[in-house]
């Protein structure tokens, strides 16, 4: 759970070198860079072709030959990584761990593969982090770009100006999905051709007009396959600068002469590229006639380097995700001033369990800062149980930075700040968060319950102590005995937590 911190400026302690793992649908990827105060310098790049895709099956789980695969990859990519101080590499899986079954038993066998923690990251952040790397990349920045990212499982969109993405979709096509559906036995014909492209603009279809009328000045594509058909197109000659239609049509009937992915011979693409190349050239092709692309060019950046520089934006305390949270708490109208009180009541509570509740790491400290700024967001919908509301905002938001189990865990706070403690809530998280969630969510609601005036009025000095699943607060008996209501409720509460399994014992001094 910990993260390493860091000040705004490379400190001495900072890590020597930081790196980003992204676990593909078809290939994993691995770099390695050095932290500059202007930057990045990449020293190592790692590919391997996994083809974790073609290893889940029609009950979306993964087969075990996939799964040897891909430890096997990690086992080899952790050489190079695993003694790297924790928060220093960031590690995420994409559209096939987001659909598998099994990929919770996966990522604990993957991250004891890689040595470090290993995230499932929505499509929505895939195209944020996507946007970024090749925001990075390009040296002009002063146009609005549609950004292009055919993955094995899914294909992003987003339009941005500089580095910020303004619109962004993440759709279900990929080039290892797409060839798979439309050329399973590898044989390629024109009528497979024209079904796999009308496929990939009906994906497209719902989105399509919205993309056109913001409209673009640049098309810039990412990743594997629209990086190996630009490179095929300028190394044989089928294209001036970058990848235009007449170069897609020249390599269309270069696929249906070669009739099989066997077959396929292109300079500029390798073999485990032709493997997936149908798929992916249809998906591309698909692109260019529904968005009316008349030409685009390929950058060098794309997932794993806008991974780093989310890395070190966090280590710089640059962090998109509590950009993410204020912006939550300000849509949904959340009480600033009374989130201001409970969040800084339950960092003091944490800082004094923190040893014995192994509390201490930034990753806690920030959860539950987090929680505390967004607990009455459900307010904004409704009074009655608008925890659960606030909940469900949560979990099913599109949240710049948060990868789905980070989330997760802070929906299940939010829902457990009041009432009824939800014990059975904690068990759907991944086993590493179970018990930390639970005692940041005691934490959360004696802080809201002690906070329930609403008013700004001191508190007096209060300690906590726990031992255990036992807790005990401890009040000046004056002040303890001139606000029976606080009283009361803390004997509600002790009530709440009791049927958890956990005491909450009050006493004055």
């Amino acid at each position: 759970m910990g993260s390493k911190d860091a000040g705004s400026r490379m400190p001495a302690n900072e890590a020597a070198e930081v790196a980003a793992v992204d676990l593909g649908s078809n290939s994993f990827h691995m770099i390695i860079a050095r932290p500059e105060d202007n930057g990045l310098r990449m020293v190592d790049k790692l590919r391997e072709s996994v083809r974790l895709a073609a290893g889940l099956d029609a009950d979306k789980r993964l087969s075990r030959e996939a799964r040897a695969r891909a430890l096997g990859c990690l086992e080899r990519f952790g050489q190079r990584v695993r003694e790297l101080p924790a928060g220093s590499v960031r590690a995420v899986g994409t559209n096939t761990l987001r659909q598998s079954r099994n990929a919770r038993g996966f990522l604990r066998e993957a991250e004891a593969a890689l040595g470090h923690p290993i995230q499932i990251v929505s499509g929505y952040e895939e195209a944020r982090l996507i946007y970024l790397g090749v925001a990075h990349s390009i040296a002009d920045d002063e146009d609005r770009r549609l950004v292009m990212d055919i993955g094995g499982g899914s294909t992003e969109f987003i339009i941005g100006e500089h580095f910020i993405p303004r619109e962004m979709e993440s759709l279900h096509m990929g080039c290892v999905s797409a060839t798979r559906r439309h050329f399973p036995d590898g044989a390629i014909t024109e009528e497979r051709l024209r079904k796999a492209e009308i496929a990939a603009r009906r994906e497209l279809e719902p989105i399509a007009d919205r993309y056109r009328r913001l409209g673009w000045d640049r098309a810039i594509g990412a990743s594997g396959t629209i990086r190996a058909i630009e490179r095929c197109l300028r190394t044989n000659g089928w294209t001036d600068n970058g990848i235009d239609r007449s170069g897609l049509d020249r390599l269309r009937r270069t696929l249906v002469k070669a009739g099989h992915v066997d077959r396929i011979k292109l300079d500029g693409v390798n073999a485990d590229r032709a493997e997936v190349l149908p798929g992916g050239f249809a998906v591309l092709m698909g692109a260019f006639r529904q968005l009316g692309l008349t030409r685009m060019e390929a950058a060098d950046g794309a997932l794993r380097e806008g991974l780093l520089f989310d890395l070190i934006g966090r280590i710089r305390h640059e962090d998109v995700r509590s950009a993410s949270i204020l912006a939550m708490a300000r849509r949904y109208h959340a009480d600033a001033d009374q989130a201001r009180r409970v969040a800084t009541l339950a960092e003091y509570l944490r800082a004094e369990v923190a040893r014995d509740w192994s509390l201490d790491g930034h990753t806690a400290r920030d959860m539950l800062g987090w929680a505390a700024q967004v607990h009455e967001i459900g307010l904004d919908i409704s009074h009655s149980q608008y925890h659960k509301h606030g909940e469900y905002i949560v979990r099913h938001s599109d949240l710049a930075g948060f990868s789905r189990e980070e989330q997760l865990v802070l929906a299940t706070l939010v829902r457990a700040h009041r009432r009824k403690f939800p014990r059975s809530a904690f068990r759907d998280l991944p086993e590493d968060w179970q018990k930390p969630a639970m005692r940041l969510a005691v934490l959360l609601r004696i802080a809201v319950g002690l906070h329930r005036a609403r008013s700004d009025e001191p508190l007096p000095a209060v300690d906590l102590r726990a031992a255990g699943r036992k807790l005990t607060l401890a009040f000046p008996a004056r002040w303890l005995d001139d606000h029976a209501l606080v009283e009361a409720d803390l004997g509600e509460e002790a009530a709440y937590l009791d049927t958890a399994g956990l005491r909450l014992h009050v006493e004055r001094y």
